[in-house]
C-alpha cells in the first residue's frame, strides 16, 4: 500500500506540472476558431491552471497524509514555518521531510531538465537567417 500511495503522488505530480497545464491549454487551442484568439481564452487558460493546482495540491497533501497514518509518521498539528520563526530561535529544522517533499522536489527537477534538454537540443533558433 506505501508502493501505491508513492506512485499516486508522483503520477499526480507529473500530472501537476505537465499532464493537465497541456491538456488545458491543447483544450482552449482545439476550440478556438481564430488564430488571433481575444483575450478570453488567455484568462481561462490561466484561471484553470492556477485551480488545477489548487485541487491537486490538495489532493496530494491528503495522499501524504494517508502514507503518514499508514506509516506512523504522519506529524499532528500545524507544522511552524521557518519563514514564521524567529532568527534567534533554534538553527535546526524541527519539521521532517515527507515523502510529498522529496517527490515534489524530483519531479520538478526533472521537468526543469526536461525543459533545458528540450531547449538546447531541439528547440532550434527563431532568429532570422539561422
Amino acid at each position: 500500500m506505501r508502493a501505491i500511495l508513492i506512485l499516486l503522488m508522483a503520477v499526480g505530480s507529473v500530472l501537476m506540472w505537465l499532464g493537465f497545464p497541456f491538456a488545458l491549454v491543447y483544450g482552449v487551442s482545439q476550440a478556438q476558431e481564430s488564430s488571433a484568439p481575444s483575450m478570453g481564452p488567455y484568462l481561462l487558460v490561466l484561471a484553470g491552471i492556477g485551480a488545477e493546482m489548487v485541487v491537486m495540491g490538495k489532493l496530494l497533501a491528503a495522499l501524504d497524509r494517508a502514507y503518514g497514518r499508514r506509516t506512523g509518521t504522519l506529524q499532528e498539528g500545524p507544522a511552524r514555518r521557518s519563514w514564521n520563526r524567529s532568527l534567534r530561535g533554534e538553527r535546526g529544522s524541527t519539521r521532517r521531510r515527507t515523502v510529498l517533499d522529496v517527490v515534489m522536489i524530483t519531479s520538478v527537477a526533472l521537468a526543469g531538465t526536461g525543459l533545458l534538454v528540450w531547449f538546447f537540443a531541439f528547440a532550434g533558433s527563431s532568429l532570422p537567417g539561422s
